[in-house]
């Protein structure tokens, strides 16, 4: 775990964002995103919801697509100088954790270090 700070406020994209369990189908529309250099595909879950997912996320096997890992594409919205925590990185994104226990992912370029001369 890494100490951030928000550089740059971020409000969150969707209200019902997608998540997958490993091992659950997904259909692919075959809309992909080029973002910050990183490949994203639009996915829609066994539940209807539908968004971005990371393009390694995705499992083919026997003809079948399937989420290779648990995935969750909730977004923290947060103010400019908040203090987070950063747990894991994937295509440009942070999920990170407040100091009030919400988590979420965070853009990269949102996030700067934690001055310690402060």
């Amino acid at each position: 775990m890494t100490q951030r700070r928000v550089t740059t406020a971020h409000r969150a994209s969707y209200d019902a964002p997608i998540e997958v369990r490993q091992g659950e189908p997904l259909t692919l529309s075959g809309r992909e995103f080029i973002w910050d250099g990183h490949r994203w595909l639009w996915a829609v879950a066994p539940d209807g919801r539908e968004g971005w997912i990371p393009d390694d996320l995705p499992h083919t096997a026997g003809g079948q697509v399937t989420a290779g890992r648990d995935y969750s594409a909730v977004e923290l919205t947060c103010a400019a100088g908040d203090l987070v925590s950063g747990q894991q990185q994937t295509h440009g994104w942070t999920w990170c954790r407040t100091a009030d226990g919400r988590e979420g992912w965070l853009p990269d370029r949102n996030l700067g270090p934690v001055d310690e001369s402060a």
